[in-house]
């Protein structure tokens, strides 16, 4: 059972948060957006998938995020060459001990960026399923644990480009939310020119947190208050993607439990012990488009899957009960990005 003692208080939340923000930011420049949704994905005990095109930052967000950890970082660069055994491990015999031995693959770690992917055949993709759903590795039917925390960054490129092949839906699925990071900002791409020009920022960079740090924050967020109407709420909208005319294929169950997860980790990074309506519209696109699957005619109308989400946010009743009552937030615990989005309807 977890007890007080084992959480951190929402002002040490944001006060952790808002050292790794600076830390990523730093190295990140003009796309605030994505980092906070990066740190609610961490906080949120998901794993994030950052599809770009090449060259506009995808490894360089992952590799910032995790140094920015004190904690233990393994890269894997998915190649067509691959094999599952590179990333679970394989048992080697040993001469000695006349007996086999396992050797731990790069999953093995804390914080896992796997790098582009979609380049790797589905059979060495298929070696993430395990370790991205129920955080352990089976090899030679032998079960292994994965480190607490734990989180996969990964990276792709879009499908339409040479030499990658598209990820299924069942991995898809695991993944907590896909981010795009876009292009920069001119002002942005001045500013990286100064600061990556001579040397790499990463070089500088030291970690700003801990690893029991992370799962003291983690233990935080478990205990943010999501009020019936709120939780009917989420069933709704993901529901909704069920039965709708341009989808084929709709949100899982695991979606509305990755989709309440990152609601709550939202709220506690803005501060708060209860979750909004707002946090589930902010995070329904970037947690629910990458899931679902466009019918034919919609791909021939040009309707991708966040319009469609748009959609069903706009058509989707929003339920107008009161915030819990309960203690104020604690002190000094405040919004890191600024208030909630103008124009959406609050409780």
């Amino acid at each position: 059972m977890t007890t007080y003692d084992d959480r951190a208080s929402l002002a040490d939340l944001t006060t952790a948060a808002e050292r790794i923000r600076r830390s990523v930011e730093a190295v990140i420049e003009g796309k605030p957006e994505v980092v906070r949704l990066s740190l609610t994905v961490l906080l949120a005990e998901g794993h994030l998938l950052i599809e770009d095109v090449p060259g506009v930052g995808k490894t360089m967000l992952a590799k910032t995020l995790a140094r920015s950890i004190d904690c233990s970082v393994r890269r894997i660069q998915f190649t067509p060459d691959l094999l599952p055994s590179d990333i679970t491990g394989v048992s080697i015999f040993d001469q000695q001990r006349r007996d086999f031995e396992f050797k731990p693959g790069a999953v093995f770690a804390q914080i896992v960026i796997g790098d582009e992917i979609n380049r790797a055949s589905p059979k060495t993709q298929s070696a993430l399923l395990e370790s991205l759903e129920e955080r352990q590795v089976t090899v030679d039917g032998q079960t292994y644990e994965l480190p607490s925390p734990f989180m996969v960054v990964a990276t792709q490129n879009p499908v339409e480009m040479e030499g990658t092949y598209p990820l299924p839906e069942a991995q898809r699925d695991r993944f907590m939310a896909r981010v795009s990071i876009g292009y920069p900002s001119p002002e942005a791409e001045l500013q990286m020119l100064d600061v990556h020009g001579a040397l790499s920022p990463l070089d500088d960079l030291q970690p700003v947190a801990h690893a029991h740090d992370i799962l003291k924050l983690i233990e935080t967020v478990r205990g943010v208050h999501v009020a019936d109407a709120v939780r009917r709420y989420a069933v709704d909208i993901v529901a909704a993607t069920r039965t709708h005319p341009d989808l084929r294929l709709g949100a899982s169950p695991r979606a509305t439990l990755h989709l309440v997860r990152a609601a709550k980790a939202s709220a506690a990074l803005s501060g708060r012990e209860y979750v909004l309506p707002d946090d589930l519209q902010a995070l329904a696109v970037p947690v629910l488009a990458h899931r679902l699957l466009p019918t034919a005619q919609a791909q021939l109308n040009r309707r991708t899957a966040e319009q469609v989400v748009l959609d069903i946010l706009q058509r989707t009743p929003v339920p107008a009960s009161a915030p819990p009552a309960g203690p104020a937030p604690a002190a000094g615990a405040r919004p890191l990005y600024g208030q909630q989005q103008p124009g959406v309807r609050q409780l």
